[in-house]
């Protein structure tokens, strides 16, 4: 992996996420996202922008396993939030389930992020809902 990430490590990654925006059907799979990069990126390979992807994603994960905040600045924050130990009930049964105590990602998007977001939100038109 040293050598793959030398020789990408320089390169010089663009992604125009306007453009991604206009495309996407309000989601995007992890093949979609190595896609739109290799298509903006034409000077780096598919095989080297999919390592990148997976790389950055392995490194968010191992950060979070570890109890570690992930800040990307302009972007957002990742963390793990603690949920107490209590008792849910059976939706079905409505019987007392004891649920344990366990951590649970949490992303906090970044005031640039949300700008960009509300800027998009408000120059799309909205769907109609048909009754």
């Amino acid at each position: 992996m040293g050598a793959a990430r030398s020789r990408v490590g320089a390169a010089n990654v663009c992604f125009d996420p306007d453009s991604a925006f206009k495309r996407l059907r309000w989601q995007m799979t992890r093949s979609e996202l190595i896609a739109e990069l290799a298509s903006a990126n034409p000077h780096l390979r598919a095989q080297d922008v999919e390592l990148i992807v997976a790389t950055v994603f392995d490194e968010i994960s191992a950060a979070l396993t570890r109890g570690e905040r992930v800040e990307l600045r302009g972007f957002g924050a990742f963390t793990i939030k603690r949920r107490d130990a209590r008792t849910g009930r059976n939706p079905r049964t409505g019987e007392a389930v004891p649920v344990d105590e366990k951590a649970v990602p949490f992303f906090k998007a970044g005031k640039e992020l949300r700008e960009r977001v509300n800027t998009q939100a408000v120059a799309r038109p909205r769907a109609k809902v048909s009754a």
